[in-house]
């Protein structure tokens, strides 16, 4: 059972697209609060994400982040930085497609009733890696558009996703993914103690 389910026991098509709509609202809300960075910007958005799956469970996590995803390209500013579907042709595009994967493992693990603090933040900081493969391959593909050359990978090429893509937000996944946990297991434990 899912937190949503646990607080919503009976939830009707409209409870579940506001509860959509909510959560699509959420992390437009969270992608504003941004550390500007390059190539990518550093936001709230992965904690937001994690916490929709954990509670919506894998189906309407994911279906949160198409929402999410489709607000955007239709122009609103729910982006980082108030960007709108401008966004799916920058650096940020790939990381954009992997949130509604992140959400997807988040709300899986939450479906099969994983509420511990340690195990909800090993899902946490698995599905913040996994956001790497679609963020790194589409900058990647964009470098190529632009005319960087990526196309040989040797140490140095590595060495540069490493140090530009992935090892200036490790510190941060990490802890919006213990923080994720912490929400999470203590919204569980809250609702324990008013049941009791």
């Amino acid at each position: 059972m899912t937190l949503s389910k646990a607080l919503v026991p009976s939830q009707s098509l409209l409870t579940r697209a506001l509860m959509v709509l909510g959560g699509s609202a959420f992390i437009a809300l969270a992608a504003q609060v941004s550390v500007p960075m390059i190539p990518v910007p550093m936001t709230l958005q992965t904690l937001a994400v994690m916490l929709v799956g954990f509670t919506f469970g894998a189906r309407m996590g994911a279906a949160t982040l198409l929402a999410y995803l489709a607000e955007g390209a239709m122009g609103l500013p729910v982006f980082a930085q108030g960007m709108n579907g401008i966004a799916f042709f920058g650096p940020t595009a790939g990381f954009l497609i992997g949130f509604v994967a992140m959400a997807a493992i988040t709300g899986f693990a939450a479906d099969r009733g994983v509420k511990g603090l340690v195990a909800t933040a090993a899902v946490a900081l698995f599905a913040s890696a996994f956001i790497y493969l679609p963020g790194v391959l589409w900058a990647m593909s964009l470098a190529e558009v632009a005319g960087i050359d990526t196309a040989k990978w040797g140490a140095d090429n590595l060495s540069m996703i490493w140090e530009y893509y992935m090892s200036p937000f490790l510190i941060g996944d990490t802890v919006k993914a213990v923080l994720a946990a912490l929400v999470v297991t203590g919204s569980w434990a809250a609702l324990k103690s008013r049941k009791a």
